[in-house]
């Protein structure tokens, strides 16, 4: 397993990325709508990870109503794992609260979510690698 990326919710992508790309000098890997989770996302390698910058594009998105809640900052903290669907069986038989299937996501990857209240207060997503 290793860190894949880390999600930062926004409210708006231009304005993040004129930080991350001007000031730190990071570049934009991916840029793309996922409409099932009505977010725009650019993606920003950093290393051997990625930073994931989620700006939502419905005011009834995960994304808008954790700014309206808590604001801008770190959404969750994304794993890539060898074995999603194994991943997923062992976390669901020693009952983990997962809050979706396996669905694909940005870039097409498969994802799931798990619930902070499984992983000490974090939200958790797992990636197929």
């Amino acid at each position: 397993m290793r860190i894949d990326h880390l999600g930062v919710a926004v409210t708006s992508l231009e304005k993040a990325l004129s930080f991350y790309e001007q000031q730190l000098g990071l570049s934009v890997s991916l840029r793309e709508t996922v409409e099932q989770e009505k977010v725009k996302v650019a993606m920003l390698p950093a290393g051997d990870s990625r930073i994931e910058l989620l700006e939502a594009t419905d005011p009834d998105s995960v994304i808008a109503k954790f700014i309206e809640k808590r604001g801008e900052g770190l959404h969750h903290i994304a794993l890539k794992v060898p074995d999603l669907v194994s991943t997923v069986e062992r976390l669901k038989q020693n009952g983990a609260r997962l809050l979706n299937d396996p669905r694909p996501g940005a870039g097409g990857h498969l994802y799931v979510f798990v619930h902070p209240s499984s992983t000490g207060g974090v939200l958790l997503e797992l990636i197929q690698e």
